[in-house]
């Protein structure tokens, strides 16, 4: 067998937690063959081949399992069907699989999709069509798990529509995979290629329009100064401000935040008990908002740095309001927030009550409604920085990025596997430039089942180099996932003192905003070239499947520090936000629609079953015309460059006309359970307006004997060749410099970030340092004790930049 999963090896499980129970879904009237060919051969193991298996059929599976395969006379025609048996399970999976080879694998074409179908009975809840795919280049891969199949004592059809084949592919092999202890016995398979009856794309707008989308300015400002946007579960937007970056409004006790309702262009600003700026924030899978510390102090020249609280709150969207939860255990400014696959939620980094950096992981307990106690979560003991990029992986593991916030990354390679339950952290190689992708931006990319991130740019806020184009790949499906260099970010144009020119060189952007698109695209967006200052504009497309930027029009507003952009349920892509280092706001907010919203009229969702969703289950909407695809895509909560909660979740379509059943994944580590956005999309890739649907385990309990699927997880990045790091000595934090934010506080209010490196092309002169301050608006600037680190008070005044400062000596 070629595919890593085809091997018989034992793997230890890593997942963080368990599930509740999966309810079965339901079951599926047959696809609607495009065409009468069969593209199976042996469809129905008539034929006898080697190795006690039908011909074009072989053996697969991996894991710590007992199993046999062999025909069995109970068939549903003919005289023969396959019978793959577990009798003991510790992990893996074994499956029956049509041959790979060039005389038994279909032949498929790229860009189409094939409906597939079997007969089956099984005496367990754990079995899911399994499809792998042939690149030309890399060989055979796994490809995703198309539906799990309910229980069945009798036989029972099922049938599903494949993904769009990817690029690059001619082949395909598919079966059904047992992964439970019991049977699965199938017959009868069939494989038909989908009529291509799409006409081709219309365009209802300019050329220009539908070639490059289109923004727009509104004409209601947002009437705070947010740096925190989450898309909540009724459709608005929770902006969150705290005091704002604003020294005044926090020493006046004035913390704000705000909902938006896109429906009619409206704000309403929300009390908020405490200075959430900087915080943390993740959806709960109810659709409240978990918000965790924020701001307990600004910075004092020559004294401390910013402080984190250990307060923590709940939004909840239904009465727009804040309650407090008990309180972390150590302060985290800047903190990450991953939510786990069981409902928890996880977070690392930040800085504590007294300036240092936090090494506490917290960890919220969704069952006990509470942040767990130091001795009840495990610690590394170990400083991940600000903001650190921690992505969930389909065992439950998590993956850091490499992008962060402020300066320098981690040492070492600058990204790594975490096991929680190992208490594990494994070097990943490869990211490019590491210390330089701070305000990066990381995304899982479309759909989450392909496990592929990409990174985005980035810069560094104490050396203020210009920020980078680099991108980087990782296949986290891969045994043992390295970082590869990706098509470098497209340039934008940039002001630094002579008018917008276009950028040269590497030159790229960090502030980078991603967010992913109902077409399966990613629209990266946004940034600037220094910190804090130098607005890049640049939007682009990066499409998966051919890894390549597209570029389009771009933001008409300056979108750096304190920037985001994020997916409205409408399709739309709103941005807000700007905080440069003279310390004004951007409260404009922008509206990206995209060049799917310029191709014709959009398919509809006329009816939705059922919004309470579990997994492993099938869930029928009704559409008003053919679709392509469907996925859930979670919500945006994003801040910094940073969502890592961000997801787009395929959901295999099983087409009867207008009748549509979407199979929802059985793993909870793919598509965590909370509020999603459901989209439907037809072949020109224009989307549906989103349906909202909770999905969520069953209470009934998992294990043997159940009706309800486990989680099917795979055998992916288990030979992590990195070094290994297990908890170091406990400590009560991590030293970092008071300069953290690159901003010296020596000069102006602490709105203000005068930068502790000027960006290379300014000199190194008072009067060049002056005249990059004059051109970038920072106004007069008072010193802050008796010193001038930077050299801006050469008369010693107290007043930085002043005449005499600049006289020649």
């Amino acid at each position: 067998m070629t595919d890593k999963h085809r091997t018989t090896r034992r793997r230890r499980r890593t997942a963080l937690a368990g599930v509740g129970a999966l309810t079965a879904g339901l079951l599926l009237t047959a696809p609607q063959p495009a065409q009468a060919a069969n593209l199976i051969t042996n469809a129905g193991f008539e034929t006898d081949g080697t190795d006690g298996m039908p011909y074009c059929w072989e053996k697969s599976g991996w894991g710590d399992n007992d199993y046999t395969f062999g025909t069995t006379s109970d068939a549903h025609s003919g005289g023969k069907a396959m019978k793959v048996t577990l009798t003991r399970r510790v992990d893996g999976d074994r499956k029956a699989l049509i041959t790979e080879s060039t005389s038994c694998a279909p032949v498929v074409t790229p860009g189409r999709q094939y409906d597939l179908g079997l007969w089956y009975k099984t005496t367990t809840p754990d079995a899911a069509i399994t499809l792998f795919r042939h690149d030309t280049t890399a060989g055979w891969q796994y490809w995703t798990d198309l539906k799990t199949l309910d229980l069945s004592a009798g036989w029972a059809q099922a049938g599903v529509r494949t993904p769009a084949v990817p690029a690059g592919t001619d082949r395909i092999t598919w079966g059904v995979s047992v992964y439970g202890t019991g049977s699965a016995t199938t017959d009868d398979y069939t494989m038909d290629q989908v009529a291509d009856t799409v006409p081709p794309a219309g365009c209802s707008g300019t050329t220009d329009q539908c070639a490059n989308g289109s923004w727009s300015v509104l004409p209601t400002q947002n009437p705070v100064r947010s740096m925190h946007s989450v898309v909540l579960n009724n459709g608005k937007v929770l902006l969150i401000a705290g005091s704002g970056n604003s020294e005044e409004n926090f020493n006046a006790g004035t913390f704000t935040s705000a909902v938006y309702d896109p429906a009619n262009g409206t704000y309403k600003v929300i009390p908020t008990p405490k200075d959430m700026f900087c915080a943390g924030h993740v959806q709960l899978q109810d659709g409240r908002v978990l918000v965790m510390s924020g701001n307990k102090a600004y910075p004092v020249a020559g004294g401390h740095g910013y402080e984190g609280f250990k307060d923590s709150y709940v939004f909840d969207p239904k009465t727009e309001t804040y309650s407090r939860t008990n309180d972390l255990n150590d302060g985290h400014w800047y903190p990450s927030a991953t939510e786990l696959g069981n409902g928890d939620v996880i977070s690392f980094g930040g800085l504590r009550e007294d300036s240092t950096g936090s090494v506490t992981t917290e960890y919220w307990s969704d069952a006990q409604q509470r942040w767990l106690s130091l001795g009840e979560v495990n610690q590394t003991w170990s400083y991940w920085g600000l903001y650190p990029s921690m992505i969930l992986m389909q065992d439950g593991r998590l993956f850091y990025s490499g992008s962060h916030v402020f300066g320098n990354n981690i040492p070492g390679t600058g990204s790594a596997v975490y096991d929680y339950h190992a208490n594990t952290v494994t070097s990943v190689s490869g990211l490019q430039n590491k210390d330089e992708r701070d305000q990066s931006a990381s995304v899982l990319l479309p759909p989450a089942q392909d496990q592929r991130v990409l990174t985005l740019g980035g810069g560094n806020i104490d050396s203020n180099p210009d920020a980078n184009r680099l991108t980087d790949l990782i296949d986290l499906k891969a045994p043992n996932p390295v970082h590869t260099a990706g098509p470098p970010l497209p340039q934008g144009t940039v002001d630094l003192g002579n008018g917008p020119q276009p950028e040269t060189g590497n030159q790229g952007k960090m502030y980078v905003s991603a967010v992913l698109l109902p077409d399966g695209k990613v629209l990266e967006t946004g940034g600037a070239l220094h910190n804090r200052a130098d607005p890049v504009r640049e939007s682009s497309i990066y499409d998966p499947n051919t890894s390549t930027f597209d570029p389009v029009t771009a933001d008409p507003q300056a979108r750096g520090y304190h920037s985001s952009a994020f997916l409205l349920p409408d399709g739309r892509v709103m941005a807000t936000g700007d905080n440069p280092g003279n310390g004004t706001w951007n409260h404009n907010v922008s509206i990206y629609s995209p060049p799917y919203l310029f191709k014709g009229t959009r398919p509809s969702i006329t009816s939705l079953i059922d919004t309470e969703w579990t997994y492993g289950t099938t869930q029928r909407i009704t559409v008003d015309r053919p679709i392509a695809k469907a996925e859930l895509i979670r919500p945006a909560a994003v801040t910094h460059s940073s969502d890592p909660n961000q997801r787009y979740v395929d959901l295999p379509l099983s087409v009867d006309g207008n009748n549509v059943d979407l199979n929802v994944t059985s793993n909870p580590d793919l598509a965590p359970p909370g509020w999603y956005m459901l989209f439907a999309v037809d072949a020109n890739g224009v989307p549906s307006v989103a349906k909202w649907v909770h999905l969520h385990g069953s209470t009934a309990g998992t294990g043997t004997g159940t009706t309800t699927a486990d989680p099917h997880h795979h055998a992916f990045a288990d030979r992590l060749k990195g070094k290994i790091a297990k908890a170091g000595k406990k400590k009560s934090s991590q030293k970092v410099s008071t300069y953290i934010s690159g901003c010296d506080r020596h000069y102006g209010s602490v709105n203000v970030c005068v930068p502790t490196a000027f960006p290379p092309q300014v000199g190194k002169t008072t009067p060049a340092r002056c005249a990059w301050l004059k051109k970038n608006d920072y106004g007069r600037l008072k010193v802050n004790g008796k010193d001038d680190p930077l050299g801006l008070d050469r008369n010693g005044d107290g007043i930085a930049c002043g005449r005499s400062d600049l006289r020649k000596s």
